[in-house]
């Protein structure tokens, strides 16, 4: 598996929004979106164990008080892990007694027994997945969210995209708040880790 960085930081965005985490993010994608942040070149080739060791070492500041009583968070992301992710890695994770949460765009299968999937689809795919714990959408300002409407998931977050441009991001924002009031099944979700200033 190529993995581009591990590390600990708090959960920015979605659901878990402010659950400390430790982040696996995996190179490559299987769609070329515009706001991606991921270097889909940089990478290195890592084993299912090497990735478990590489987790824990990212815990190893943790009192073992913390580790016991609030668990372990691990969140594996990208590009789109569903290309490289194994069930050997996920049973590695759960074999530690780690919550795995994955965050994809939806165009693939996922192996069994992740904790929480949330899935961020992207307009004109098509989507493999009718069945998650989180749909969490990018929104321009101007995509049809009704399509999503139908769909199967215990949350609904919204979320303004990330144009790069300050003017451009308020209106959208504004917008993605709008449209929450007036359709009260989705949550606001928000790039708090950018609004803060931490990976």
């Amino acid at each position: 598996m190529k993995v581009n960085e591990i590390f600990y930081s708090l959960q920015g965005e979605g659901r878990w929004t402010g659950t400390p985490s430790v982040f696996v993010r995996f190179s490559g994608c299987n769609l070329n979106c515009s706001f991606c942040d991921t270097d889909h070149a940089d990478g290195n080739e890592m084993t299912a164990r090497q990735i478990v060791d590489r987790v824990r070492d990212a815990f190893s500041s943790l009192s073992l008080f913390a580790q016991v009583m609030n668990g372990i968070h691990v969140v594996l992301t990208g590009g789109e892990p569903s290309l490289q992710v194994t069930d050997e890695l996920i049973c590695l994770l759960h074999k530690e007694g780690w919550f795995v949460q994955i965050e994809t765009n939806g165009t693939r299968q996922l192996p069994a027994g992740i904790d929480w999937v949330t899935c961020s689809p992207k307009e004109g795919t098509a989507l493999q997945l009718d069945n998650v714990d989180e749909l969490k959408v990018v929104y321009d300002g101007k995509m049809d969210i009704a399509q999503y409407e139908g769909f199967r998931a215990q949350v609904f977050s919204l979320q303004p995209m990330d144009t790069g441009d300050p003017d451009a991001n308020r209106l959208i924002t504004e917008q993605t708040v709008l449209y929450c009031k007036e359709h009260p099944q989705w949550h606001l979700s928000l790039q708090t880790h950018k609004l803060i200033g931490i990976r």
